[in-house]
């Protein structure tokens, strides 16, 4: 029996051996068999899963659209790491064989590594030059789930008809719906990230609580982004966290009610007690576990601050308790947002950050000074801003921290890629290539799966191969697709499942984005492909295709 297409049974037990035990146990009333509770099947140890099985389709009949001839297949779910060669028919992967394959289009893939396309769950970048760069990254499928967008159905037709080389698609904007209805003066919301930008300059959204009116609107507009197809709700919390608790709670029993997560950036982002981090994860937690909803807790790393540890644990013990809670985090010590923010804002702003001055903040590239943070908060309040929490290519004890949330067990690297701006704030979008040089964004916008890979893998040797590439795909299909079916087909390399797919040589990944320089494109990924057609092709973008399609739920009439 060949070990790589007759596989018709294999058990999770066979599928999960690489996972760490000791930071993955589960509380025995948890477990169930064929239908474990959500946050079980993340993070469960191996031997609590022999139950789960997987099942393989046989290979089918060439000659295929494309084929990859000899390249080390990497699939996450099955472990297999092995050369093979692959046929694509379509947009699907269509057989996985020691034995030669004949195609239309050969790519040889010698000395390549060959793994599902990298999934990001929180890429605000939704704009088609931000997708490009994002291709280099080895990014295939770009969501925006954390600050979501408004209206969905609005979002879906305008990207759709530009066109996009990476899937996309996007969670129903908490934000959007709560500035609509207690911002009068704002005009309507039209799907996209400058009009959220434009409501930095209000205050009423951001601190105050909503009426018994006012909350019925903000449900009534999210619920509708749900019925558009929105895949989930996103709670920026931490922009608005004058808002309440049963405010919170009421989002939490939508969600539950439309089985769709909630993606949360928490309400507060302090290292000191109280309005603490920790105290905002134990909001969140307290949600999940009284109304069943499964909350998703956006970058773990940066909205933990200097606090990363307890606010692990907490997250862990939620876990093992067997609640529908996941989390995220990206390989940086660094944030970004909009400088009239409330994080930012308050005469112990930096002592909550757990920074000793303002010039852990910078603005295109460069330190700011307290007098320049106010005068941009008063002026210039969407200014897109850097801002430095850890420094762990300098600390050890900051990379401990980091360490702690990147390698989370089932967490997924999620980018939190910003937008593309010019030196004087403004969105770079159309069609646009390359980026110019002096656009601005976080360098994780195009360098965080890059820098996963550089870092975590080539120079800290923290993980192997195979679960590099479950952090990087398989993980976010875990946490999305009892919610979002369409990401089942994605993160594996099977037959049958979505031929989104990268061609890249391990040791000449390298990251060239800095934060003086955020534009400069990672360097490495020798093909990339979505939804079986190539895009990057020895390391060269195709401006002429735009295969990505959108991830969505059914629409509700």
């Amino acid at each position: 029996m060949k070990d790589d297409t007759n596989l018709n049974d294999l058990t999770t037990n066979n599928v999960d051996q690489s996972k760490r035990t000791t930071l993955t146990k589960l509380a025995a009333g948890a477990v169930g068999t064929a239908a474990l509770p959500f946050a079980s099947v993340l993070q469960a140890a191996s031997d609590k899963l022999t139950e789960q099985q997987i099942k393989l389709m046989a290979n089918e009949k060439g000659p295929f659209d494309i084929v990859i001839e000899n390249g080390r297949v990497i699939d996450p779910e099955t472990k297999l790491d092995a050369i093979r060669n692959v046929g694509l028919k379509g947009n699907r992967i269509a057989a996985i064989s020691t034995d030669k394959l004949q195609g239309k289009k050969v790519i040889d893939a010698t000395g390549l590594v060959v793994a599902p396309g990298f999934i990001d769950m929180h890429a605000h970048g939704q704009q088609l030059p931000a997708a490009r760069a994002q291709a280099f990254d080895g990014v295939t499928t770009a969501l925006e789930m954390e600050s979501g967008l408004l209206p969905i159905a609005k979002f879906y037709d305008d990207t759709a008809k530009e066109g996009r080389p990476i899937n996309y698609g996007a969670s129903v904007a908490w934000t959007y719906a709560r500035i609509t209805a207690k911002e009068p003066t704002m005009p309507p919301a039209d799907g996209t990230i400058v009009w959220f930008q434009q409501a930095f300059s209000k205050n009423n959204w951001q601190n105050t609580l909503a009426t018994k009116d006012e909350l019925k609107s903000i449900l009534n507009y999210v619920e509708q982004g749900l019925k558009e197809g929105g895949l989930g709700i996103g709670i920026n919390a931490g922009y608005a966290p004058g808002y309440g608790h049963k405010e919170y709670y009421e989002l939490a029993k939508l969600a539950k009610r439309y089985e769709m997560p909630t993606y949360t950036h928490v309400r507060y982002l302090n290292s000191a007690e109280p309005k603490s981090s920790f105290e905002a994860y134990q909001e969140l937690i307290s949600l999940s576990a009284t109304t069943g909803a499964h909350m998703h807790v956006c970058h773990l790393n940066s909205t933990s601050v200097q606090d990363i540890e307890d606010c692990a644990d907490l997250v862990q013990d939620a876990v093992d308790a067997g609640l529908s809670v996941t989390t995220e985090a990206y390989p940086y010590g660094a944030g970004s947002s909009v400088i009239g923010a409330e994080v930012f804002r308050g005469d112990d702003w930096l002592e909550r950050w757990g920074v000793p001055s303002a010039s852990y903040m910078e603005a295109n590239g460069k330190a700011l000074t307290q007098e320049k943070v106010t005068e941009l908060q008063a002026n210039a309040p969407g200014t897109v801003v850097v801002m430095h929490f850890l420094k762990p290519d300098e600390s050890k004890s900051d990379r401990h921290k980091m360490d702690r949330s990147v390698l989370f067990p089932g967490a997924a690297i999620a980018s939190d890629a910003m937008p593309w701006m010019n030196p004087k704030g403004q969105l770079i979008e159309g069609n646009v290539w390359p980026l110019p040089s002096d656009a601005i964004a976080h360098p994780r916008s195009l360098a965080c799966f890059t820098r996963f890979i550089s870092k975590y893998l080539n120079e800290y040797k923290a993980v192997t191969l195979l679960e590099a590439m479950e952090r990087t795909s398989l993980n976010a299909c875990r946490i999305l697709e009892n919610s979002v079916p369409q990401m089942k087909n994605k993160g594996r390399i099977q037959v049958g499942k979505d031929a989104d797919l990268v061609l890249f040589k391990l040791d000449e990944i390298k990251v060239l984005a800095t934060f003086d320089a955020p534009n400069a494109l990672s360097e490495g990924m020798h093909h990339v492909i979505v939804n079986g057609t190539p895009i990057i092709e020895n390391g060269e973008l195709h401006l002429d295709v735009n295969p990505g399609l959108a991830v969505r739920n059914p629409v509700v009439a």
